[in-house]
């Protein structure tokens, strides 16, 4: 737990989101002057202040190898699916057969949600037509199930990046209830068990 009162906490994050929507206009205008910068900080005062966006709780923290191991997939599977498509789209003659899927996830929150059907729709061939939030459910609609292997394979595939995202940003305990982890051992408080 850190010190911050929760209000200054939000004014820190407020105020970080304006810096970072500032550089980001001034950026877009490609012009580092004073003005430029000036109108970054009014237009993201504007967006931060007066029309903030709900805050997403966030109770797990960043495993530093688990996000490296999630980048690094991702951007295989993207490489792999770029070049799937690219020969499906000069494959003459043959109409691929497409298909939406259901996957229920592990964990319903909306970080993981999120994050997975953001990976998902990220990767060619594959883009989320639906989620639904109560049963934890993503719908995937696949451009051709036989190259992707099949529904189930789809299935396997999905639940595999959530595991990624969670191993990225679960919270341990949360990672040793779904097992995606083994736990930890429970250090020896130097009393040994009487069996009786």
């Amino acid at each position: 737990m850190n010190g911050f009162h929760p209000r200054r906490r939000q004014v820190a994050v407020s105020v970080t989101g304006l810096i970072v929507l500032a550089v980001l206009w001034a950026m877009l205008w490609g012009d580092p002057h004073p003005g430029t910068i000036a109108a970054g900080v009014l237009i993201g005062a504007v967006i931060v202040f007066l029309l903030p966006m709900p805050r997403i709780g966030f109770h797990g923290r960043l495993h530093l190898w688990g996000a490296f191991v999630l980048l690094v997939k991702f951007h295989i599977d993207l490489v792999q699916a770029s070049w799937q498509v690219s020969k499906l789209a000069f494959r003459f003659g043959d109409t691929p057969r497409g298909g939406i899927i259901g996957v229920k996830l592990r964990r319903a929150n909306d970080l993981t949600m999120t994050s997975v059907a953001q990976i998902s729709a990220l990767v060619p061939g594959t883009i989320v037509v639906d989620a639904h939030r109560l049963t934890g459910t993503l719908y995937l609609h696949v451009l051709d199930l036989d190259l992707a292997g099949g529904a189930e394979q789809v299935r396997q595939d999905t639940l595999e990046l959530e595991a990624r995202v969670l191993r990225a940003l679960a919270p341990r305990e949360e990672l040793e209830r779904l097992g995606l982890v083994r736990a930890r051992r429970r250090r020896d408080t130097g009393k040994k068990e009487v069996s009786q």
